[in-house]
């Protein structure tokens, strides 16, 4: 098993983690906010897709001036989603009340973050160990390399399904 291979089965894993997130839930379920406040699951599982939309975007486009861009943008999802939300954003330091405006369907939600990791999952799968260690980030210190990236993207995936799986057990029963 290579590298490449190990990260696309994690990022295979992603998409079987949104879609239990939300399989089976209404629209009320999706944007119950725990405590008034707390982050729902529409907007986990829309800020883990955007997130890694974003990054795998940012580091493919590194790797070949032709990457295609942000499924997000490209494939029409900021269109349907019809966000009141620049087309940039990704969720990243939200306050409650722009978290209440995330509101999609479980099956937007699952196409989305499906669509994500299919692109994920195509730019991940030719990585050369050498792609790995470019980098694709100058503005820290050290340098951010494609692994780093990737690593930090499914990290960053797999605490936020985690939590909505977590909100999936508050919801209240009736």
């Amino acid at each position: 098993m290579t590298a490449a291979d190990l990260l696309t089965d994690a990022l295979v894993r992603i998409r079987e983690l949104g879609a239990a997130a939300v399989d089976g839930l209404d629209d009320a379920a999706l944007r119950f906010q725990p405590e008034g406040r707390g982050n729902t699951i529409a907007w986990l599982v829309w800020h883990a897709a955007r997130v890694q939309d974003d990054h795998v975007a940012d580091a493919a486009a590194v790797l070949d001036d032709a990457s295609p861009g942000q499924v997000w943008v490209e494939q029409g999802f900021a269109d349907r989603f019809g966000l009141p939300l620049d087309q940039e954003d990704t969720g990243y330091g939200h306050a409650p009340e722009q978290v209440r405006e995330v509101r999609a369907s479980a099956a937007l939600l699952r196409d989305y973050l499906d669509a994500v990791v299919t692109r994920s999952e195509e730019v991940v799968r030719g990585l050369t160990d050498a792609d790995l260690e470019r980098v694709v980030d100058e503005r820290w210190d050290p340098p951010v390399t494609l692994s780093v990236r990737l690593v930090s993207v499914l990290s960053d995936d797999l605490q936020h399904l985690g939590q909505a799986a977590y909100v999936r057990g508050l919801l209240p029963t009736s």
